[in-house]
């Protein structure tokens, strides 16, 4: 760590503290050439993996994006912010965790299909039936079959 006095990188550490909400590290340190002493703080910085889009372009990772897109498929559906802030946390973390760079748009997708599959059905085929580009009402049908899981024992289902 360069003095910010004298520009001298030899400095020495005296004191070092984690922050009350344990995310921050403060480093009292002294310049071994002109020895004033200045403060240091360390922390973490994430940085989420840029997104590759169906096109190939390579744009920054935008959480709005991503809230706007839960948002459309769950608007009029009784979901609270705190559920869907939880949605976005847990993608969000998902990509973090995978260590990669980059991602495709797709990943991306599948992780909210995955997201609202468990919050709400509706919202589900609405954000797959855009996603996926439905382009006739079978793809709906398969959606929702897909929903729905296989049939209980013992029940027929009126197609089969």
């Amino acid at each position: 760590m360069k003095c910010p006095f004298c520009d001298n990188s030899d400095t020495q550490v005296v004191d070092s503290r984690v922050s009350e909400e344990g995310d921050t590290i403060r480093r009292r340190r002294r310049c071994l050439a002109c020895d004033k002493r200045f403060t240091t703080y360390e922390r973490v910085e994430l940085v989420m993996p840029s997104v590759i889009k169906r096109n190939g372009i390579r744009v920054e990772y935008d959480p709005a994006k991503l809230r706007a897109s839960l948002s459309l498929a769950l608007r009029k559906r009784t979901i609270s912010t705190t559920e869907v802030d939880a949605a976005v946390a847990r993608i969000e973390e998902r990509l973090l965790a995978s260590g990669v760079r980059e991602v495709p748009s797709e990943r991306i997708g599948e992780l909210v299909m995955g997201e609202l599959k468990k919050l709400d059905k509706v919202a589900y085929v609405r954000f797959a039936s855009v996603y996926r580009s439905f382009e006739d009402i079978g793809e709906f049908i398969d959606a929702i079959r897909e929903m729905q899981g296989p049939p209980a024992p013992g029940k027929l289902r009126k197609d089969s």
